[in-house]
């Protein structure tokens, strides 16, 4: 869960999420709400995300500051919980 939610939150190309699908909902104004463990246990689950599932939540009210934000310098908007996996990760990480 913690080296999902860097690969999410903190691998980047060119300054965006390196993840097309993170991309694509960062771009539109989305939180990275939540990382579901086994949420895809189908086998193109387990194969292309080791069943991991991501949510990404629309606050309607925030969707465009939120893009701009994201746009403009590249931050993304991340829950509570999915900033606690990243900051266990980057504590335990030797990259």
């Amino acid at each position: 869960l913690r080296l999902c939610a860097w690969y999410l939150y903190g691998e980047k190309h060119r300054g965006y999420a390196l993840n097309p699908v993170a991309n694509f909902h960062l771009q539109n104004g989305s939180v990275l709400w939540r990382i579901n463990w086994m949420g895809d246990t189908s086998p193109r689950g387990i194969g292309a995300s080791c069943g991991m599932m991501v949510n990404y939540r629309y606050f309607l009210e925030e969707t465009a500051s939120n893009s701009a934000l994201y746009l403009g310098s590249k931050q993304v908007r991340a829950s509570e919980q999915v900033l606690a996996l990243v900051n266990q990760f980057q504590q335990n990480s030797k990259l």
